[in-house]
């Protein structure tokens, strides 16, 4: 990135592939050519980001299945954080963990308290080929460790269970959207009395 530019200011906003879409749920790909069309993916993703008012998204959310995401995210002391990583690892996830509201580009107007680690850090790649490696705690970790299920075909609905994950199904469902095919459906709701947490 240039000095003084704008990530996304010359991307042009692609659709997002949205629940039930299968390659959402097929890990991606090692890049392996770091040439101009990595540059132009990357800026057509900050652009697709911005244009959706998300604070982070995968390659495969806008259909491409390479192994890059962008952000711009704050974390929870409101720090800004922006970048992105190609071919990233998840390389520590750790602390303590904290059920915090999460949501999705790709499940659009759904949030469900889902349980992710407070610090985590992550290796890769710049679009250059320089290596770089990003630490976060709080909701910057969230958004790190979220990003990286995404290139490994996960959601956030996947770390769900009981009642959050019925919920979430449902009214994902009531949205017109539908898990990919071969998913399991939702259980019934439990009997009254059951409190989620």
């Amino acid at each position: 990135m240039r000095k003084g530019s704008i990530p996304g200011g010359s991307g042009r906003v692609r659709p997002l592939r949205l629940l039930g879409d299968q390659g959402l749920a097929t890990p991606c790909e090692e890049v392996t050519e770091f040439d101009e069309g990595l540059a132009e993916l990357v800026e057509d993703m900050f652009a697709t980001m911005y244009a959706a008012g998300g604070v982070g998204l995968a390659a495969n959310q806008i259909g491409v299945p390479l192994r890059v995401f962008v952000y711009d995210c704050p974390d929870d002391e409101d720090r800004r954080h922006l970048g992105h990583l190609v071919n990233p690892r998840l390389v520590t996830a750790d602390g303590v963990t904290v059920r915090g509201p999460e949501g999705c580009l790709s499940v659009p107007g759904i949030e469900a308290g889902t349980e992710r680690f407070d610090h985590a850090e992550v290796e890769g790649f710049t679009k250059d080929g320089s290596p770089v490696r990003v630490s976060g705690t709080g909701f910057f970790a969230r958004c790190l460790q979220h990003e990286c299920d995404h290139l490994e075909g996960g959601l956030y609905l996947d770390r769900l269970a009981g009642v959050r994950k019925w919920r979430a199904l449902r009214a994902a469902r009531r949205g017109g959207l539908t898990p990919a095919a071969g998913a399991p459906a939702p259980a019934p709701a439990p009997a009254s009395g059951h409190r989620a947490g």
